[in-house]
């Protein structure tokens, strides 16, 4: 009986149809979008963008004002026995300055003895100066600093002579960020192909996820780059894309790869298989597709380009790929047939019992029948263990990581900040006031500059060297004032406050048409979390009511609808409370080569939250869908939950081996906020499709019946986004076609169909 069709199966028809429309086009697309994304170039989040609140207006001052933020570099000359009076510590400060002025890369270099930067002890002292050029080239100019002020240290190996500063740091970074990515990209595509080779036995058919899930990252950069211009991106939204592209890329042709081999190997033709795909499989990733697009969504209400950045990127690379998966890869399968069995690899084939796909193999079949058995006791006991796991949540406390907690312990830079640090408490980030006035010049302006100053060293909570910067022609000036603290602790945040709420409005804004923003590294810090803890509940409320809304309309069923919901904040609660146990508190920290931080990285929980939401709906919408399936075939619900978390029990193992896997490996990462997101991700996968869908999902349905599937008359109006294509009757995917009769010869596909199943 032929149904209408529903727009993932009518793609796949289309596809099937027009193979090589389908598989020509996406190279055009994928190609086109590579080269003009390469031609265009990519617009990046400036500062003025990136930070919220006073920070943000303080860029933009510095910007209209054509003021590009100096990149400055601080070199400490340090001695355990000498003071900075002695002439041998003279001589050594003197070669600096002479050094780094005969590079021809900086300029404004300035000697302690002049700045009177020298430590209380009179031990350290620090050389400032500023590399020429803005941030980019600065970055290239500051490598001859470095070696400069290496030199000098050569020569006086009994003092400590280092540097550190904006572009040092910065080049440090780049370059980092660029082997990590490398990286990543290098192992988590190796690691995704050997899983799918073990999960399917052959080549062809590991090797065509892969591929599609890399022209989809791809394509997906490229469109990305094109679209910069109009929304900035970031070398995190860089990150970001590869790591989810090829996340739900390899998952979405998982998904449709597998349920066509399953058709063809119950007896089906290749035809009908690939109609079957289509309209199972095939809307399952339409569906999922469309929810982790929803929940990037979310992070648009958060205000902040940095996480827009991200969403964007992410959403373009999940509709490239969902759009690969429901075109390219039924095109692809049409043409290959049961080729996409080839290139077996010896013994992979053999793990497998034919019944498989029904059964779902020893393991799952052993975990499932107490779970269905006892569903009550098994409810409570995953519950009570993802709430145990949950519980470190509320002890979560999150910043912006300091310099030092974000770099790998025993980093060279960290090194030479707590050196700095310890003999000048504040200095290397000190709270900077923006003070753009109707006359700079005026002496009102400057009996109130010099008033701030002198309330802040008398604050008890700042301290010196106050450095006061003045741009007559812009009428802008830049007071830096150093906090006490550490920088992000309570101290420093203290001191903040004093300095934003007391001193600036008790001094500058006193004068009129006066604007003073106060902007560094602690400020970002506040106003970033302050930003966040403000927009948090808004965005967590889009993405909760939303993804309600769309399994309501997928599945026409209120309990689906909510059980998806508690399900998916359970596994992220158990994420939340694994990351504050790892990374704040340290437990098991050493296991992943990093050490507890105390805090975690405040951008990371709202990202998780949206992210997993996201991709726990890959399992959810499949594994629901397939019961669905069993139950509109007529099968009583326990009996449609049982074989609906059989039947796909290989397919969401290998995808969340898949995921966690990809994950991890941003686990390894240099950065720390990489590591934490690493880590979440790859701890709730592990969680939501172990304990998630093979023990609780299966036990509450089975506890709510036939309530599973209750939608009330008032909600009746819903659209029906049912599958939209029948399975044929051909018995239950995964059972044996019937026998042929006697005197018959097997169908070429009843004779192969065994050796391709998985």
């Amino acid at each position: 009986m032929k149904t209408k069709l529903g727009m993932a199966a009518a793609m796949g028809a289309w596809s099937a149809r027009h193979r090589k429309t389908a598989v020509f086009g996406w190279l055009l697309f994928v190609v086109l979008a590579a080269v003009l994304g390469g031609m265009h170039g990519s617009t990046k989040v400036s500062d003025a963008e990136a930070m919220p609140g006073q920070v943000s207006r303080a860029a933009e001052i510095l910007d209209q004002a054509g003021l590009k933020p100096p990149s400055t570099e601080t070199v400490l000359v340090q001695s355990t026995g000498l003071t900075s009076d002695a002439p041998a510590f003279r001589t050594a400060v003197d070669q600096v300055i002479s050094a780094v002025n005969g590079t021809g890369k900086a300029t404004d270099v300035r000697s302690p003895y002049d700045t009177k930067a020298v430590s209380a002890d009179g031990r350290s002292a620090l050389v400032q100066l500023t590399v020429k050029g803005e941030h980019e080239e600065a970055v290239k100019n500051v490598t001859a600093v470095v070696d400069a002020v290496a030199a000098v240290q050569k020569q006086h190996p009994d003092l400590t002579v280092v540097e550190l500063g904006d572009a040092s740091s910065g080049k440090w970074m780049d370059e980092q960020f660029a082997d990590d990515f490398a990286r990543a990209e290098w192992t988590a595509v190796p690691l995704a192909l050997g899983i799918l080779l073990v999960a399917f036995g052959a080549l062809v058919a590991a090797v065509l996820p892969v591929v599609l899930a890399l022209t989809a990252f791809i394509a997906a950069g490229g469109l990305v780059a094109l679209s910069s211009g109009l929304l900035h991106t970031s070398n995190s939204a860089s990150s970001v894309m590869l790591l989810v592209g090829l996340a739900v890329g390899v998952d979405y042709c998982l998904f449709y790869l597998r349920r066509e081999r399953e058709e063809r190997a119950a007896g089906r033709d290749l035809e009908t298989s690939l109609r079957i795909a289509a309209a199972t499989s095939g809307r399952a990733v339409l569906v999922s597709g469309v929810t982790v697009v929803i929940a990037m969504a979310g992070m648009f209400l958060t205000g902040i380009a940095e996480f827009e950045s991200m969403a964007f990127a992410t959403i373009v690379v999940v509709v490239t790929a969902v759009l690969g998966s429901l075109t390219v890869l039924p095109a692809l399968l049409s043409m290959l047939g049961d080729k996409v069995g080839k290139g077996r690899v010896p013994f992979l084939g053999r793990l497998r019992r034919p019944d498989a796909a029904a059964t779902g193999g020893r393991f799952w079949n052993a975990v499932l029948t107490p779970v269905l058995r006892r569903p009550l006791a098994a409810t409570v006991l995953a519950g009570a263990v993802l709430i145990g796991l949950s519980a470190p949540l509320l002890t979560m406390h999150t910043a912006n990581l300091t310099f030092q907690q974000q770099l790998p312990k025993g980093n060279e830079l960290v090194a030479v900040s707590q050196k700095i640090e310890a003999a000048f408490p504040g200095s290397p980030a000190p709270a900077s006031v923006v003070i753009k006035a109707a006359d700079i010049d005026s002496p009102a302006m400057t009996a109130a500059i010099a008033d701030l100053k002198a309330r802040a060293l008398a604050s008890g909570r700042m301290h010196g060297p106050v450095d006061v910067t003045v741009h007559p022609g812009q009428n802008v000036a830049t007071v830096d004032i150093p906090l006490n603290g550490t920088g992000n602790d309570d101290v420093s945040n203290a001191a903040l406050k004093t300095l934003r709420e007391e001193l600036v409005p008790a001094t500058v804004l006193k004068v009129p048409g006066t604007e003073a923003p106060v902007t560094g590294r602690t400020a970002g810090s506040y106003d970033f979390n302050a930003k966040m803890t403000e927009s948090m509940p808004l965005v967590f409320g889009f993405v909760v009511a939303f993804a309600f809304l769309l399994m309501l309309t997928s599945f026409r069923s209120l309990a689906v609808a909510g059980t998806a919901v508690v399900l998916n904040l359970l596994s992220v609660g158990a994420a939340y409370g694994v990351l504050t146990l790892v990374f704040q508190h340290g437990v098991g920290a050493s296991l992943l080569g990093t050490e507890g931080v105390g805090a975690v990285e405040s951008w990371v929980p709202l990202f998780l939250f949206v992210i997993l939401f996201g991709l726990s709906m890959d399992y959810h919408v499949f594994v629901v869908s397939r019961i669905k399936e069993g139950r509109d075939r007529g099968l009583p619900t326990r009996a449609a939950i049982a074989h609906g978390i059989r039947s796909t029990a290989g397919v969401v193992t290998s995808a969340a081996v898949i995921m966690v896997a990809v994950f991890a490996v941003f686990g390894t990462l240099s950065m720390q906020a990489m590591k934490q997101m690493g880590v979440g991700l790859a701890v709730a996968v592990l969680i939501d499709a172990t304990v998630i869908r093979a023990v609780l999902l299966p036990a509450v349905m089975t506890l709510l019946g036939e309530r599973n599937w209750y939608l009330p008359r008032w909600l009746g109006w819903l659209p029906d986004l049912s599958h939209g294509e029948s399975v044929p009757p051909l018995g239950t995917a995964g059972q044996a076609p019937p026998a042929p009769q006697a005197g018959q010869e097997p169908r070429p596909h009843q004779a192969r169909h065994r050796r391709i199943e998985v």
